[in-house]
């Protein structure tokens, strides 16, 4: 497979490596303050957890965290733009591979920089699998389930002493043959709410940790309380939670509460909260909770299920972060993206594990309020100043056009359109003509926002918008203006 590198490629010269030596003593502290500096850009404390937990050099993580963040953006970008055609992505050193399940779709991955790996099932399909198998197989004995992209399989956990039973069960159900593995695990997942004392927030007896700082309060695990539930410090009520199916919450804390878009470190310090864009498969993530502090790893899977003792819970970030009681509710962050909260997992942090995280977008859709990000203010919106306006409702992965489904008539010249998606989702907005007697995208906003902004020059024609959930649900505005 060739394998096209994201770095820079430097071939150095015999006359090149000779001048380098000799400069090797007066260059070596320039590098070394350059490293310094590069860190400095992240927060305090994550470049020191990740060397202590993944064994890297400074220079090492820095250059892992640029990478990530890099890949991670190509990768939602392509994803969009395959849609059914892709299988997955995932993250190796400074390389992204995307898969697909055809021809075309790996011409534009490679046009994008990316490796493509073309393979038999769509992610689209794979979820579905993994559904279906889920389902044959459920029961105490099921720790959980997740698509392994890298080998375009469907993976389901049990209870050690149980696989042939499951391999059964799953076979009855008609799952395509191939399609799913059935590992046995050590030990069966569960929460890491604790009821030790400690300095996080309080639910009873109980102590979980705060995730993100969002509109009015706070995002955490759904198992730390159920609605109505209060809180001490910071004192709140839970005014939403759903646990099991999911594992979020909002909590919305008094008025006299100082909202601040960052996370503990446990290192004397903070790690601002820039935005939530979601990472990769293979992307380093790191994890804060009150009973451990900071801690890294990866991203294992996606949309990944688990059962717990009080149910399953599915479309979870797996990861091999480590976490214990106590830490439940805490932040996941890729670089400065908030990723998710922490829901549960196995093992500990002396000998490892995995750990499960609820994605944030969609506990921030679920409660209607947005992120609080650095600087103490919320990711800005609106959608004004356009001559015509259209609304709507969709649910996570529905579309709607508009203004209906018979378009607009536009003269030649620039149409403008915009859209003010709700917060915590990722909406897209696509500007379609028809020709040849077919709906034709011609532009498109397709960013990680709940919001976007599209321009499109063109002749005169029928046009429309289209408006995608790509993640979340909830209601959207949006407008347009023709020359």
């Amino acid at each position: 497979m060739r394998r096209t590198s994201f770095r820079a490629v430097t071939v150095a010269t015999a006359a090149a490596t000779l001048l380098a030596a000799g400069m090797t003593a007066a260059t070596a502290g320039t590098a070394a303050r350059s490293d310094t500096s590069e860190a400095s850009r992240y927060a305090p404390g994550m470049v020191a957890a990740m060397e202590r937990d993944l064994g890297l050099t400074t220079a090492q993580a820095v250059d892992r965290l640029r990478t990530d963040e890099a890949l991670s953006a190509t990768q939602h970008t392509l994803a969009k733009t395959l849609d059914a055609r892709y299988a997955g992505a995932w993250v190796e050193g400074d390389e992204l591979f995307v898969a697909v399940t055809d021809t075309a779709g790996a011409a534009k991955v490679r046009a994008a920089g990316a490796n493509a790996v073309t393979v038999g099932r769509s992610l689209e399909r794979l979820d579905r699998i993994a559904t279906q198998a889920y389902r044959a197989a459920a029961g105490s004995k099921v720790a959980g389930a997740y698509v392994d992209v890298e080998s375009n399989t469907v993976v389901v956990e049990v209870a050690e002493g149980s696989r042939a039973d499951v391999v059964s069960a799953v076979r009855q159900a008609g799952v395509p043959a191939g399609s799913v593995s059935v590992v046995e695990v050590a030990q069966m997942p569960r929460t890491f709410i604790n009821v030790i004392g400690g300095n996080a927030y309080y639910i009873g007896g109980g102590r979980c940790s705060v995730g993100f700082s969002a509109t009015g309060g706070f995002v955490t695990a759904g198992h730390c309380g159920s609605r109505g539930a209060t809180t001490t410090s910071p004192s709140g009520t839970f005014q939403v939670s759903s646990f099991p199916g999911n594992d979020y919450a909002y909590v919305n804390t008094g008025s006299d509460d100082t909202l601040i878009g960052a996370v503990n470190n446990y290192s004397g310090g903070t790690v601002n909260v820039a935005g939530s864009t979601p990472a990769a498969v293979g992307a380093t993530v790191c994890r804060s909770g009150s009973t451990t502090g900071w801690h890294c790893g990866t991203i294992q899977a996606l949309n990944a299920s688990v059962t717990y003792a009080e149910g399953t819970v599915s479309g979870l970030i797996r990861t091999n972060v480590c976490a214990e009681p106590g830490d439940s509710g805490g932040s996941l962050l890729a670089g400065s993206q908030a990723q998710g909260m922490t829901s549960g997992g196995s093992g500990n942090c002396r000998s490892g594990g995995t750990t499960y995280f609820q994605p944030v977008n969609e506990a921030l859709s679920a409660a209607g309020v947005s992120l609080i990000t650095n600087g103490g203010g919320s990711t800005p919106t609106g959608c004004s100043g356009e001559e015509s306006a259209f609304s709507g409702s969709l649910s996570s992965g529905a579309q709607a056009a508009e203004p209906g489904t018979s378009g607009f008539s536009s003269g030649s010249g620039t149409i403008t359109g915009c859209l003010d998606g709700p917060s915590g989702t990722d909406f897209d907005l696509y500007l379609q003509k028809v020709s040849g007697g077919s709906w034709v995208t011609v532009a498109q906003g397709i960013t990680t926002s709940p919001d976007e902004r599209v321009s499109y020059s063109g002749t005169s024609g029928t046009y429309r918008w289209v408006v995608r959930a790509y993640s979340g649900s909830g209601s959207y505005t949006g407008g347009w203006s023709t020359p």
